[in-house]
């Protein structure tokens, strides 16, 4: 029999992320987060993996603060970010620093750079000694000991206001300040005892590097990197830019006409491959494009015309011949390659995939892999070949084989105006027309998303073991499925989406084995949104479980980290409020009659807490049956252990209560 999926084994499941290759293709490194020995915390350490899958995997690193952002360095030895105590230096208890680590083979993990504002990002040159690293810097600060100096003063008159003059001033759960981040290149250290010597190559940038995706050229000498420039709001280009590390000069590629992100350069340092998209205006959508630049002249060119793709984890052959990718796919994460030719393949189109790692022989790539029942796992698949079963590693890490119980479906429902609309559906395993199961409605976040794999905030098999069916829609406005299924929703958030949504459930409903008359929908971010938008239009559902929701547009802009964002799509509020006000839920607050749970966390800054105290409060002067779990030490995402096994704890409760009939069982820990 299958061990039942509870609470406790769920959290247990190690969790791979972050796979890499060694340069000469002998070695994975991955991830691997597990919870930690202190209550309410994950850690995360790196492993070690056979390619070959001949030797178990081993634990190469361990310590109270975990490792996170590995990367290869030409001569095969690991750098990463921790902050880990130096071996070397006094102990400082309230020293949270981000350092730099190098990890050679066979040996013991050195520091290597430990600045004040710490490492936010790592790249390393694929031929060449040499890093390129994010660091951030005080405004004004000349060097690293400059800006350690400013720190240290504040900290000494303890002083923690900041002073901002541009936007925007946060950005998801932290604020853009007092640093911000700087690019910049340092060679790699010969010795075990020298440290980092690193060259600001960007300067004081003020918010340019806030979304900052960079690489560094195998030569080591070309840092390419996003720019943001935030001066002319609503207009927001992300442009490339290279830096040359020797002059420290700048040349941009782009000329601020789209989003450019991701960028990558080829192993032989002729191209650069970018995510690019455009930004998209109310009247039409964004476009998603993998885009190609010769350095030698400058011109890009698209590598994936007309496939509406959004392209991630990019990553090249090793002969500069293709760019290896994932995008969303039909209700799966595919993994594609695009030859500079122009053929486009789908590799593996089945799974959700990720971290892509071709080896150096052309042959083989390396990848994460998680499916609708099963958490990431590390597998191989040829380089050539369409539509392929990926091979899993034996050896596995998460040798524990964690696993959903539910089984899945796969359903198509037409909307009113033809569409298909595809949904994942995962029942208990009694569900039958003898015994149907009642039904959870779960809205994706986004609001461009996709359910296409494990999930480890919002998990259908865990509310199946509990009884429950969940169907998961992938409704207009959701990716993987064209254009034109953007632009079915593109600023029509409430109408298209929402009656997708309906058309999914009804369609659904249709089948013996689930139970109409019992029936729940719950979403977070956009999919909050629209549990909100579907409380105040319709009373068919028993409970709405509402997570980091909006739900009155027009102050949102204003309050959420980066509002001007939404005006590519929303437009302008102070010429056009009347576009905000009829996508709000709030405008329908006088319809709603579903007990509503509201969920949001003090540390959101995408979807800020007044959100959820606006919704509560309005709820609450309506007369309407609700509660509202709230969390201080949470931002957009509820990421520690205890918390979300607590978020669980209490969806099920609630749902139990509204759905089911069943007496409220409150969590005894709240």
């Amino acid at each position: 029999m299958t061990k039942p999926l509870t609470l406790e084994r769920f959290y247990s499941t190690p969790r791979l992320s972050g796979l890499r290759l060694s340069p000469d293709g002998s070695r994975l490194v991955v991830a691997v987060t597990r919870p930690g020995p202190e209550a309410n915390q994950y850690k995360t350490a790196l492993w070690q993996v056979d390619p070959a899958d001949r030797v178990a995997p081993r634990r190469l690193t361990r310590s109270a603060a975990g490792e996170s952002q590995a990367a290869f360095a030409s001569d095969g030895s690991i750098v990463f970010t921790s902050a880990r105590p130096d071996p070397d230096a006094k102990a400082d208890p309230d020293s949270k620093i981000m350092a730099l680590w190098s990890l050679p083979a066979g040996g013991e993990a050195r520091l290597l750079l430990a600045p004040d504002g710490g490492v936010e990002g790592v790249a390393a040159a694929r031929d060449a000694a040499a890093l390129a690293l994010g660091i951030p810097l005080h405004p004004g600060a000349t060097d690293l000991d400059d800006d350690a100096r400013r720190t240290k003063a504040r900290k000494d008159a303890r002083v923690e206001a900041i002073l901002f003059e541009d936007y925007p001033i946060r950005y998801w759960d932290h604020w853009l300040g007092p640093q911000r981040q700087r690019i910049f290149a340092a060679p790699m250290p010969p010795g075990e005892e020298a440290k980092l010597k690193p060259r600001d190559v960007t300067g004081d940038a003020g918010p340019a590097f806030l979304e900052a995706d960079f690489d560094i050229s195998p030569d080591g000498k070309t840092i390419v990197t996003s720019w943001g420039d935030w001066s002319k709001p609503p207009a927001t280009p992300l442009d490339l830019v290279m830096l040359d590390v020797g002059s420290k000069t700048r040349r941009k590629l782009t000329s601020g006409d789209a989003y450019y992100f991701h960028p990558r350069f080829s192993p032989d340092g002729r191209f650069v491959a970018a995510v690019r998209a455009t930004f998209g205006t109310p009247k039409e959508a964004a476009v998603p494009d993998l885009w190609l630049f010769d350095l030698a002249s400058g011109k890009g060119r698209s590598l994936t015309p007309g496939q509406s793709l959004w392209p991630e984890s990019l990553v090249w052959a090793h002969d500069s011949s293709a760019v290896f990718f994932t995008a969303a796919r039909l209700g799966w994460q595919a993994a594609f390659r695009a030859h500079l030719a122009g053929e486009l393949t789908v590799l593996v189109s089945e799974g959700s995939l990720s971290d892509l790692c071709p080896s150096p022989d052309g042959k083989t790539v390396y990848a994460l892999r998680a499916t609708m029942s099963a958490p990431a796992r590390i597998v191989r698949f040829s380089t050539r070949g369409e539509n392929q079963t990926p091979v899993e590693l034996r050896k596995r890490i998460n040798d524990r084989g964690t696993a959903g119980n539910g089984r899945v479906e796969r359903l198509v429902a037409r909307a009113r105006d033809g569409q298909e609309i595809g949904s994942w559906l995962v029942l208990p395993p009694d569900a039958s027309a003898r015994r149907p199961a009642p039904l959870l409605v779960c809205a994706h976040g986004g609001p461009l998303g996709s359910w296409n794999g494990w999930h480890w905030r919002w998990n259908p098999h865990l509310f199946a073991e509990r009884g429950y069916a969940v169907l998961l829609p992938d409704p207009a406005i959701s990716l993987g499925y064209g254009q034109h299924m953007l632009q079915r929703g593109w600023g029509r958030w409430g109408e298209t989406p929402y009656t997708d949504i309906m058309a999914a459930t009804d369609a659904a409903l249709k089948r013996p084995d689930l139970d109409a008359k019992r029936t729940a929908l719950a979403g977070g971010s956009f999919g909050g949104y629209m549990a909100n938008w579907v409380a105040g239009q319709t009373s068919r559902f028993k409970a709405i479980v509402t997570h980091a929701s909006l739900w009155d547009l027009r102050p949102f802009h204003g309050t959420t980290d980066s509002g001007v964002d939404w005006e590519h799509e929303m437009g302008d509020p102070y010429k056009q409020p009347e576009l905000y006000d009829r996508q709000s839920p709030a405008a329908h607050v006088g319809k709603i009659k579903t007990p509503i749970l509201v969920i949001h966390g003090e540390r959101d800054f995408r979807v800020p807490l007044s959100e959820g105290l606006t919704l509560w409060t309005d709820l609450m002067r309506h007369g309407v049956t609700a509660r509202f779990l709230y969390y201080p030490d949470e931002n957009h995402w509820i990421l520690k252990p205890r918390n979300a096994r607590l978020w669980y704890e209490t969806v099920l409760a609630f749902l139990d209560e509204h759905v089911l009939g069943q007496e409220w069982v409150r969590p005894e820990l709240l």
